[in-house]
Parts: C-alpha cells; sequence; structure tokens
C-alpha cells in the first residue's frame, strides 16, 4: 500500500448558501477534481474527503483515492445554522479512523491538508473553541481556511489557523478560484509530500486575498 496524502474539504451548506453559491461549489469541485486527475502525483497519493455542515455535520465523501471518486450533487437546506463546531468534531473522527500512522514497520500517511470554507460564522461556537485544541494536534500539513462573502467571519477563522482567505463575492467565478487555487495547493502538497513539513502554497490567484 503506498503512503497516500489525505485531503479533507469542509463545506459549509447551510441555508445562506442555497441558490448559486451551492451550484458555483458544485462547479469548483469538479473543476478541482478533473485538475488533480490530470496530475500524477496527485493521482497516485491523494484520498480525498468531504464534511459538509449546516444544521448537522455529514461525512460526504468518505476519503477516497481520487481515481475512484464519484461526487454526488451537495445541496443546501432552505435554511438553518452553521454547525461548525459539529464540522470539526467529525474532522477529528475521520482522521483519527482513516490516516495511517507510521509504526516500525512501516510508513504510514503523508500528513492530511484541511481546508474549510464557510460564508458565515460557527452557530455552536463553543463546540467550535474545544475541537480546535484537538485539531491543531493532529499535525496537519496545512491548514487553510476560506470566509467567503461579505457575511463570513475572520476572527473566528483565525483562531482556527493563521491561513485564511477572503472571497468578496459568491459567484461563480470567486468559487471556481478558490477550487482551482486548492487544487493547485493539492498538487504541490503531493508533489512535495516527504520533502517539507510545511506545505508552501502557491500564490493565490487575484479573486482570493489572503488575511495576514
Amino acid at each position: 500500500m503506498s503512503r497516500r496524502l489525505p485531503v479533507y474539504i469542509l463545506l459549509d451548506t447551510s441555508g445562506s448558501m442555497r441558490g448559486e453559491p451551492i451550484h458555483s461549489v458544485n462547479v469548483g469541485l469538479q473543476a478541482m477534481l478533473s485538475a488533480l486527475r490530470q496530475d500524477p502525483y496527485a493521482l497516485e497519493s491523494v484520498a480525498l474527503s468531504i464534511i459538509t455542515f449546516d444544521l448537522e455535520a455529514r461525512e460526504y465523501l468518505p476519503l477516497t483515492p481520487l481515481a475512484d471518486v464519484q461526487l454526488q450533487e451537495v445541496s443546501s437546506p432552505d435554511a438553518g445554522a452553521t454547525f461548525m463546531g459539529a464540522a470539526l468534531e467529525l474532522l477529528l473522527e475521520c482522521v483519527e479512523r482513516d490516516v495511517k500512522k507510521s509504526s516500525e514497520d512501516e510508513k504510514g500517511d503523508w500528513r492530511p491538508l484541511m481546508f474549510l470554507m464557510t460564508d458565515g460564522s460557527p452557530s455552536d461556537l463553543h463546540a467550535y473553541r474545544q475541537a480546535i485544541p484537538a485539531i491543531k494536534q493532529c499535525q496537519f500539513g496545512a491548514m487553510i481556511a476560506c470566509a467567503a462573502g461579505p457575511k463570513a467571519k475572520q476572527e473566528y477563522l483565525l483562531e482556527l489557523t493563521d491561513r485564511v482567505v477572503t472571497l468578496d463575492t459568491m459567484d461563480a467565478s470567486a468559487f471556481s478560484g478558490f477550487f482551482k487555487w486548492v487544487s493547485a495547493s493539492v498538487a504541490v502538497g503531493s508533489s512535495s509530500a516527504g520533502v517539507s513539513s510545511d506545505v508552501a502554497l502557491p500564490p493565490p490567484p487575484p479573486e482570493i486575498h489572503l488575511v495576514l
């Protein structure tokens, strides 16, 4: 069994994402998938998992080798909260279950990458803050959070990671720019796996702003 690069994508599917935003997310995910499949390093090593969160967190796609990923349409409820804390708790369970640790006999998986995208802030702030220390102990190779649109609260994301990006708008071009950047970041991660401990991300496209 070759070493995998596990990639976890956490997507806000709360009521405010309904309509064009969630449609744009679906288009962006498909574009990301096809870009990654054209990269031989990624195709060989990347395993993808998607967790969605609204009134609850769910494992939309369990950790799956890139070549085997089949994406169904992601949907949003009519209305509802943003249980980001529940999403982090589910992420912890998935990482604990799926990511192979190194043993004396064999090497485990590479350090996983995590991307989280939200257009709001955690409705379950207490659970969110409680999950953060455990998430940081997981030693992700990179943790990137994206605050999409004017209502997304960067300050909560900065509690989770110092790599926060913003999208000014929530239209198709902004989301496709974000997912293109995610696929480029994953491709960099897969080609540099084992070379360095922290993944150096490629510069983001113009529609994505790094929060410094």
